[in-house]
């Protein structure tokens, strides 16, 4: 069975969303020949400029059946138009799946094929997608979410883990984890990984609450409430809590317990410290509510990361 995968790009759209999940399809069908056929689509066809000033060759967009429908992201993402959104709409409705790389997930919002739905998008962009599709479950720390048939990843190279996990899911893992080995990247990360990144960018950027994130880090065991860390903001607590969720695109509770994963995981996979002792030193207090959080957030409880990282 040969799945056909159309993956559309348009005027400035960043070349590695597009150009890595081609490049695990392709080698996932040299494991398992015929598995895949692919079709790079623009509306016009043709020759398609990328944000780099390089090109791409594609065909027009047209009415054929496809297996997954693919959008990459990139600067050229909000000039979009509402025929490319009605081509979107019309081939998600023959597709067997749908999916979206970095904020390729505007273009499926805008086609209402997310409303109601888990999402993710890159996490640079979550404060203001979640503002323009607020019927959107926005996941803003996830690397991908697969919501049903619909699947969405976070910025440019989770693009490739969305593809592995496909690939996982359509052909097996052993085909996955071969097609993992020959890009050199590790057989997927979870989707539900955290993107650590967006934290920590946030904290270290200047932003508005960059002090407080810093604060906050240095305090994981204590009590991080709402009231606490409106009052370190010199904010009453419904002010802080909208605003933090605008500048972060995440709520203070889901900042704090991203945290909280993000030191416990590296305390756990580097240190030999007794999981307890890591639960109550990161804040979740006692081993089973941090081990209901890692799985979560990374798929798997903290003994599996720990033994993953010294394999």
């Amino acid at each position: 069975m040969t799945r056909t995968i159309g993956v559309l790009i348009f005027p400035d759209f960043q070349v590695l969303d597009a150009a890595g999940p081609i490049g695990a399809f392709e080698i996932a069908a040299r494991h398992a020949p015929g598995a895949y056929r692919l079709r790079l689509l623009s509306m016009q066809g043709g020759e398609v400029f990328s944000s780099a000033g390089v090109a791409m060759m594609t065909q027009a967009a047209d009415d054929a059946a496809l297996d997954t429908v693919l959008a990459v992201g990139g600067e050229g993402t909000p000039a979009q138009d509402l025929r490319t959104l009605a081509w979107l709409q019309a081939a998600a409705g023959r597709a067997r799946r749908t999916a979206s790389v970095c904020s390729g997930a505007y273009l499926l919002a805008a086609a209402g094929l997310l409303d109601g739905r888990r999402a993710t998008t890159h996490w640079n962009r979550s404060a203001d997608f979640a503002r323009r599709f607020p019927k959107v479950r926005l996941e803003p720390d996830r690397i991908f979410v697969r919501d049903g048939e619909v699947w969405t990843s976070a910025g440019i190279t989770a693009g490739i883990d969305l593809a592995l996990a496909m690939i996982g899911d359509d052909l097996g893992e052993d085909v996955a984890r071969a097609t993992a080995q020959q890009l050199v990247v590790y057989h997927r990360r979870p989707g539900g990984q955290s993107q650590f990144s967006a934290l920590v960018e946030m904290g270290g950027g200047g932003g508005r609450f960059a002090r407080l994130l810093d604060w906050m880090r240095g305090r994981l065991a204590e009590p991080l409430g709402v009231q606490r860390l409106a009052d370190e903001a010199a904010m009453s607590p419904r002010n802080f809590a909208r605003a933090f969720a605008a500048e972060t695109g995440m709520t203070p509770a889901r900042a704090v317990e991203r945290l909280r994963l993000e030191t416990a995981r590296e305390r756990v996979e580097a240190s030999a410290e007794p999981i307890d002792a890591v639960a109550r030193q990161t804040g979740f207090g006692d081993p089973e509510r941090m081990r209901r959080a890692f799985i979560r957030a990374f798929g798997q409880p903290p003994q599996a990361l720990r033994r993953a990282a010294r394999a």
